[in-house]
């Protein structure tokens, strides 16, 4: 049996006398997509925050490859190959979308801002983030500062950044939130590409149903914090705890 490439194991989360997440365990693994749904208030977007490490949790732990997290910062959890989305968003709202790129994969290598950096080895992380570029399609726009860029073209540049630091987790927190529908297709199409690399694992965060089922393999649901449901797209549409999780309305998830 393959090991999970990410665990969390009876993960809580306690704000006063409200249990956000309520001791939810789950293995994640590499070569498939997990869709995690619930309700809004079911604690999507906070288990999100435990695992990437933006909160700090009351009790549990997170495991990445057998090694425990669960006490290290957001920045260490990212070096050690979790990647997030928003963490990356607007890097530098006046760069342009090149310069935000090339400065990702400084991070990734260990660079940095460095005085007198040898040419060669700028030419090499330029012509590594213009590998980035065309793969999200934002070639048209890379001379544009990242603040001027319209909202569906951020959200490229959110993968773009996050496929510049070379995670083995990706993590996307309702990646088409907000987005046009002509926008939307794009940043799914790249999702779908980056889950044909069987060695990531990826975890999405989503509403929409029809992203839901175009892009699960698998599908998590919370309601009020805990885990109520954990298995294929089919599996779980059909479950009548997720029917009654969705007020009982079966159109609620068609």
């Amino acid at each position: 049996m393959r090991a999970p490439s990410l665990s969390t194991k009876d993960l809580t989360i306690n704000f006063g006398g409200h249990v956000a997440v309520d001791h939810v365990s789950c293995d994640f693994y590499s070569g498939e997509l997990t869709v995690i749904v619930g309700p809004n208030g079911a604690g999507k977007t906070t288990y999100f925050n435990l695992i990437s490490g933006q909160l700090k949790a009351s009790s549990g732990t997170v495991i990445k490859d057998g090694e425990d997290i669960t006490a290290t910062a957001p920045s260490t959890r990212a070096k050690k190959g979790v990647g997030r989305a928003f963490q990356l968003t607007n890097l530098f709202p006046q760069l342009t979308v090149l310069e935000n790129i090339r400065l990702a994969v400084q991070a990734q290598t260990g660079d940095g801002w460095r005085a007198f950096t040898p040419t060669n080895k700028l030419t090499a992380l330029a012509d590594k983030a213009e590998l980035y570029l065309e793969a999200t399609g934002l070639e048209g726009v890379a001379k544009q500062r990242a603040a001027a860029l319209s909202h569906g073209n951020q959200r490229k540049l959110e993968v773009a950044l996050l496929m510049a630091m070379e995670p083995d987790i990706y993590m996307f927190d309702e990646p088409t939130a907000g987005m046009s529908m002509d926008d939307a297709p794009e940043v799914l199409e790249l999702i779908s590409k980056l889950k044909a690399d069987t060695r990531k694992t990826i975890l999405l965060v989503e509403h929409k149903m029809n992203v839901v089922r175009s892009l699960a393999d698998r599908i998590v649901v919370l309601h009020n914090g805990a885990l109520v449901a954990d298995g294929s797209p089919e599996q779980t549409m059909n479950s009548e705890v997720v029917r009654e999780v969705y007020l009982g309305n079966a159109g609620v998830m068609a």
